[in-house]
């Protein structure tokens, strides 16, 4: 059997997954400003409001747009952590996985088939309904994503350690993608709709890739080599199982004292994985896109910074930052995955980092202590570079930990450490928020 991946074949459709396991999310975030305007039914940019009398439009609740993006963020995130840790007990589509990504992909694919559609009609006469069907179609996509997202980094997890990376990696790629996405849409100033349609079918187009590409997995004789080992280090357990392996089976699903023995041994690895999330969402993006000049002509006069700023020094540094952290493990991995939780920990430094700088001037009380904006920019390149390789060594290192046949069940408590570091981070982030606020100095 070949163990050779001849021209990366499945190194790349990996690092394709991994760009569509964050997809929509990225997507959706990057669409605020279109979704705003749907809300906003006298917005001519995204409704056509002529037909609407002053009486109807004076009665109709305006109120859905005001915190959009904390509802997007609390429809994507609950179900999305939910179903990862779901779909680790109940593996819904079996043990080879493949019912579990194709299904969740198609899912997926539907949905945004119907977000493209609700962004072409006006919805101004309907805006209460048009925020509930966006909500539900959140949640629905997040829940598939939750069992995508966990099933590719189980599927992953059979491979060599570069493998977990790519995954990693493309979904890394895939931010900087739609930062790229998002500045050409800036200065190009499109209509919002428009733009809005473009960002959706773009996705809807990566989704397809994905589905695609994954039934060409089985034609490789590299992976055809690593899941027949897997499956036949699994038959060579059975009976014979040891203490330590404690592999016993009920109907032919893994019981509890299965998971409680893989997670006895990736834990360290579990907690470096919430841990680089946790830091780098409660940072990004929310404080980090909040920081504004302290030179009001960074790119030469005013207006251009404040058309700028964030797209560039927010958004496109830290996603090309972190992927190119994903790269370096490539080339070399350390420390080792017994001291890697010293730095992962040491990463809560940044935190503090950010709020001093200046991080909402209108509101917050603190004084601001970084007065450069370079040397937030700096920072920004840390917390891109040191999420992108930590989080690639912690994804790496956790299959590795466990004997090959729980190699996939690690990838997948991995994975859901991954998003529940995300969920963590992302609400925390509204503490720090809170935090600076106050007159504490």
């Amino acid at each position: 059997m070949d163990t050779y991946d001849h021209y990366n074949v499945v190194l790349f459709i990996l690092v394709l997954h991994g760009i569509g396991t964050l997809m929509p999310w990225n997507m959706f975030i990057n669409a605020q400003k279109y979704f705003e305007c749907k809300l906003n039914i006298t917005d001519p940019q995204c409704n056509r409001v002529d037909h609407l009398s002053n009486e109807t439009l004076t009665g109709m609740n305006l109120s859905y747009k005001e915190d959009f993006l904390s509802y997007l963020g609390v429809s994507a995130q609950v179900p999305n952590v939910l179903f990862n840790l779901l779909n680790i007990i109940f593996q819904f589509g079996g043990k080879n996985l493949t019912i579990s990504i194709t299904v969740a992909i198609a899912v997926e694919v539907v949905l945004f088939i119907m977000t493209i559609i609700l962004a072409m009609v006006d919805s101004s006469g309907w805006p209460a309904e048009f925020f509930y069907i966006t909500m539900a179609t959140v949640v629905l996509i997040n829940i598939a994503n939750g069992v995508y997202q966990n099933s590719v980094y189980g599927l992953a997890a059979k491979l060599p350690m570069k493998y977990s990376n790519a995954v990693v990696l493309g979904s890394n790629i895939s931010g900087a993608f739609t930062s790229v996405i998002n500045i050409i849409a800036i200065a190009l100033s499109p209509n919002l709709r428009v733009a809005a349609i473009y960002y959706f079918l773009a996705a809807l187009l990566i989704l397809l890739a994905c589905f695609d590409t994954y039934f060409a997995l089985p034609l490789n004789k590299f992976f055809r080599h690593y899941c027949l080992q897997n499956e036949d280090a699994i038959a060579m357990t059975g009976e014979e199982a040891n203490e330590e392996t404690e592999i016993k089976t009920v109907n032919n699903r893994p019981n509890l004292s299965l998971y409680w023995f893989v997670f006895k041994k990736i834990s360290v690895q579990c907690f470096n994985v919430f841990m680089v999330f946790f830091v780098t969402l409660s940072i990004f993006p929310a404080v980090h896109a909040n920081i504004k000049p302290i030179d009001v002509n960074f790119f030469g006069d005013q207006p251009t910074t404040d058309k700028y700023f964030t797209a560039v020094n927010c958004f496109l540094v830290f996603n090309i930052s972190a992927m190119i952290g994903n790269i370096f493990p490539n080339w070399f991995r350390i420390p080792s995955p017994k001291y890697l939780w010293i730095p992962v920990v040491l990463r809560v430094l940044l935190i503090p980092f950010f709020l001093f700088c200046n991080y909402h001037p209108e509101l917050r009380q603190w004084p601001v202590i970084i007065q450069n904006d370079f040397i937030f920019i700096l920072g920004g390149i840390v917390l891109g570079l040191s999420s992108g390789y930590y989080s690639s060594l912690c994804m790496m290192y956790a299959p590795r930990c466990v004997p090959p046949e729980h190699a996939a069940t690690a990838g997948m408590m991995a994975a859901a450490s991954l998003v529940i570091g995300i969920f963590g981070g992302v609400n925390f982030s509204f503490v720090l928020s809170w935090a600076v606020k106050q007159n504490w100095f």
